[in-house]
């Protein structure tokens, strides 16, 4: 049983602090490398959950996942990843994103 608690309203920070506590407490400290594989996997598997509820066709015996459930894998995923590699994924998403809205968009 976990002891781990995300609080209400968490920033993003708190869900990258919550994740970096989790992944040591679950044991699957591992590489930038092997995290990296896992967040192809999970991509794909979020882009076939995703097929679902497009009007792209797929085989009927196709095992479909939850979209949200996916979605949720490749978020842990990345903030893993950010977490190995030394970056504050809020303050990389804000800078970015300062930087964009001077982008001329066409």
């Amino acid at each position: 049983m976990s002891d781990l608690h995300l609080k209400d309203n968490p920033t993003l920070a708190d869900y990258q602090q919550y994740t970096l506590e989790m992944i040591k407490e679950r044991g699957f400290e591992d590489s930038v490398e092997q995290r990296f594989m896992l967040l192809l996997e999970e991509a794909g598997e979020l882009a076939k959950a995703a097929r679902g509820r497009t009007s792209i066709k797929f085989a009927a015996d196709t095992k479909q996942k939850e979209v949200e459930e996916e979605a949720a894998d490749v978020f842990i995923v990345l903030l893993a990843i950010c977490n190995l590699l030394g970056v504050d994924l809020e303050k990389a998403f804000r800078e970015k994103e300062e930087r964009n809205k001077q982008r001329v968009w066409k």
